[in-house]
């Protein structure tokens, strides 16, 4: 009975410990990623990604990462080796967390840094896909903040496109920035970006 509880004292000892590794490796990742270190918080995450197998969050973020850093890329090798992580990651992600809508949204924006770099050869193939990921995230978590505003900016962007009003999304933009208002998680370093953005689109709805 001693040995018993002795082995369950260690078990609980060994998974604190492995947790306070997740946090605070977690923690040091955002930490680089705020001071301007992307590559090096991205190889962070992805360390903690391979030491948490069924944690989606480690994922997801080496794919955010390398999806932003996409943006504005002239270089089409490099862009390649981002987008190409960025999506090798995210379908990690969703391999442990199935419909799951932030992923949803994540994956939607790896297209659109595809789009945003060469709209004639990506735009045909790659928009449709979007449109139905965001139906998708919305109709799994119609509150969701970054759900409404993703999905919101990506149909002003499409109208625009085609040279269509933009004002019917504007309302989209406002109901988001409720939702972040109360928008809560019970899960550590879950999402939460979006409401800087929301307010700059809705400033320009405004203008």
């Amino acid at each position: 009975m001693q040995t018993l509880a002795k082995l369950l004292i260690l078990l609980f000892i060994g998974t604190l410990s492995a947790q306070d590794q997740y946090t605070n490796g977690m923690k040091k990742a955002f930490q680089l990623w705020n001071d301007q270190k992307p590559v090096e918080a991205a190889n962070l995450f992805e360390r903690i990604a391979m030491a948490e197998q069924d944690n989606w969050l480690p994922y997801y973020y080496v794919a955010q990462i390398n999806t932003i850093s996409s943006f504005g890329e002239k270089d089409l090798e490099k862009l390649s080796k981002q987008l190409g992580k960025a999506k090798e990651f995210i379908d990690l992600a969703k391999a442990i967390s199935p419909n799951n809508p932030e992923i949803l949204v994540q994956e939607a924006m790896i297209n659109t840094a595809w789009i945003a770099f060469d709209g004639a050869t990506y735009g045909m193939t790659l928009s449709g896909k979007n449109a139905q990921l965001y139906e998708k995230a919305l109709q799994i978590a119609p509150e969701n903040p970054r759900v409404v505003f993703s999905k919101a900016e990506w149909d002003m962007g499409s109208a625009r496109y085609f040279g269509k009003d933009t004002t019917p999304y504007c309302k989209d933009v406002e109901r988001a920035l409720e939702l972040f208002a109360n928008f809560n998680s019970e899960t550590p370093f879950y999402p939460s970006w979006g409401k800087d953005r929301a307010e700059q689109v809705l400033e320009q709805c405004k203008s």
